[in-house]
């Protein structure tokens, strides 16, 4: 029997879950309902098989034993295991009030303190009550997480009581995110305290990396994988910051070249390999090599290494995974992969040639700020509209020596100052395939392309501030 002032006995319930689908768990009378669409499954588990009204209530789901429940979506990877296929969304963020709180009392902490989670396998060829259930347990965070969770709410506040809640972005910030919350209609824009411009409606939420490190908790998958940066939590009551422990444990290789790194380090990679200045990373950060870093793991941070030369010119731009023109077609700009990677952490590495090597020069965190996003944003939806149209070429160009080449339509770095497409294949015969037909070629597909960084914005906004 379920008691419901009892965390004991709604943890114990809820666990019955595990390997059932909603309609075997509720009862086919639930197909009656007509629940429909992203977001119901936690509605139909609140109403039918806990037995209360869904609702978006300050107070935890279970007032009296202090917890809330919340459903989240897995994917399978190719080798069977579960991997969560989103970040945990958990309350809005009222803007209006929370500067006024400390976290010891905040909304966000008397609601989310206490997590009953419900992981099922997300499943696009089946009805949503036919998803089956994998994993069932409850989450309280442990000491070292809660001390960055804590420092995460307070970046965000502050950025509301700076009167910039309209420039907020999950890249702010290691593993609680304020991610976009709503439709992109103007009344998913709320009122700020200290700024008149409107800003999206957001809400808490842990990263999609912070909930692959709960799973991999409740499955009780092999930790060793990980390797911690801190291993005393007690740090952060001195530093306050991941950030600030990251650069201190770089800033010793500053002036070294790999290769004196390496021999300083006792170790000896592989230049050649791709996993080369990854490699380094870990080596540097005191991370054994066949390892992941966890806090970097968790808080989704992007690692990049980048060459400067000695005038500060970066020969080569960032590039990203092709992207995938079907999937551009059918997704808004808030759905996108590519709005997803403008609001994440990177960390940048930088080697500077010295005239004779490259040596270690400088260790940067960044994020995209709020124009520069928008930027981005308008050069996805002319990339989206050039695949919509089908008019991908724009014309041929003949070279000195008689070579001819296509001229496309996507947008060109000349066409921004931040972000521009080009070809990512190999070779033109290095292809995706198309939603709508190219006109021009008659084509179903066409040459892979991805989105890459300007290398100029990289020195200038990056690199040199």
């Amino acid at each position: 029997m379920l008691d419901i002032t009892s965390a004991d006995s709604i943890i114990e319930f809820a666990k019955k879950l595990k390997g059932q689908s909603l309609k075997q768990a509720c009862g086919e009378e639930i197909e009656k309902h007509n629940y429909k669409g992203k977001g119901n499954f936690g509605q139909i588990l609140e109403k039918f098989y806990f037995g209360y009204e869904p609702n978006s209530d300050a107070e935890p789901d279970f007032k009296e034993a202090g917890i809330e429940l919340k459903s989240s979506p897995l994917k399978t990877l190719k080798n069977g295991d579960f991997r969560s296929k989103e970040r945990l969304v958990l309350n809005i963020i009222n803007y209006l009030e929370v500067h006024k709180e400390e976290f010891e009392n905040s909304s966000f902490w008397k609601k989310n303190a206490h997590l009953l989670l419900v992981f099922y396998l997300h499943d696009k060829d089946s009805d949503l009550l036919d998803y089956l259930i994998k994993l069932v347990d409850d989450w309280q965070y442990p000491n070292e997480d809660l001390k960055v969770i804590k420092h995460d709410w307070e970046t965000i506040n502050q950025k509301i009581k700076d009167g910039k809640a309209h420039e907020l972005s999950e890249g702010d910030t290691f593993y609680l995110g304020a991610c976009t919350k709503g439709s992109t209609a103007l009344k998913s824009y709320r009122d700020q305290p200290f700024n008149d411009e409107k800003a999206k409606q957001r809400a808490y939420s842990l990263k999609q990396g912070y909930v692959n490190h709960i799973i991999a908790n409740i499955a009780q998958e092999e930790t060793a994988v990980y390797g911690k940066i801190i291993e005393q939590p007690e740090i952060l009551d001195v530093v306050q910051s991941i950030e600030d422990v990251v650069i201190s444990k770089f800033q010793p290789f500053y002036g070294k070249s790999a290769e004196q790194i390496e021999q300083e380090l006792g170790i000896e990679l592989n230049n050649k390999a791709k996993s080369y200045y990854a490699n380094l990373t870990k080596a540097m950060l005191g991370i054994e090599l066949d390892k992941k870093i966890e806090e970097f793991e968790k808080a989704d941070i992007q690692v990049k290494t980048i060459r400067v030369e000695q005038n500060n010119r970066i020969e080569q731009s960032v590039s990203f995974p092709a992207f995938d023109f079907v999937q551009i077609y059918n997704e808004s700009w808030r759905e996108s992969e590519l709005k997803d990677l403008t609001e994440k952490k990177f960390l940048f590495l930088f080697f500077k040639n010295n005239g004779n090597e490259y040596v270690f020069d400088k260790v940067k965190f960044w994020n995209m700020p709020f124009a520069d996003r928008n930027e981005v944003r308008r050069v996805w939806l002319r990339t989206k509209k050039i695949i919509q149209t089908g008019e991908i070429i724009k014309g041929y160009k003949t070279d000195k020596n008689g070579k001819v080449s296509r001229q496309l339509n996507f947008p060109k770095k000349t066409e921004s100052y931040v972000w521009h497409v080009r070809p990512h294949g190999q070779t033109a015969l290095d292809t995706k395939p198309l939603p709508v037909m190219e006109k021009e070629t008659k084509e179903m597909s066409f040459t892979k392309q991805c989105f890459w960084m300007n290398w100029d914005y990289l020195r200038d906004e990056i690199y040199l501030k």
